[in-house]
């Protein structure tokens, strides 16, 4: 479903109609997939794994959070992916776009800023000062 080397892909649980308007912001969990419109944020439970694709017929008026996001329509707010972004020739999307890896087809549009968000580093282990051994 993300294309080249993804070997273990979110099924959808969740189908938005193209007949179906939400006011509201809308949270998930697992596999969500639009094809209506969204007027407020879309968001991704806090679960491990989760994935938000939308067809060329879908349209969200707000933000987008999930683990991975694959887009072919409008999104009119910022996307944040910690794993991967994914935006087919038809995705148009006015906001910033934070990402683990992404991955643009010919014909996508951004107007924003993208971002890369780094994996977390464990952070460095404390050393004792040195002592001086004449004090």
């Amino acid at each position: 479903m993300f294309g080249r080397g993804t070997k273990d892909p979110v099924r959808v649980d969740t189908l938005i109609h193209e007949s179906v308007q939400i006011q509201g912001d809308l949270e998930f969990s697992g596999g969500l997939h639009i094809d209506g419109r969204v007027v407020g944020n879309v968001r991704a439970g806090r679960q491990a794994r989760s994935m938000m694709s939308m067809s060329n017929k879908g349209r969200i008026d707000g933000s987008v959070e999930a683990s991975n996001v694959v887009l072919n329509g409008i999104v009119m707010g910022d996307i944040r992916a910690s794993e991967r972004v994914v935006l087919g020739s038809g995705a148009r999307i006015r906001g910033n776009v934070y990402y683990g890896i992404i991955e643009m087809a010919l014909g996508a549009e951004i107007r924003g800023k993208l971002v890369r968000i780094e994996a977390a580093k464990p952070a460095p282990a404390l050393t004792p000062p040195a002592t001086d051994p004449t004090l």
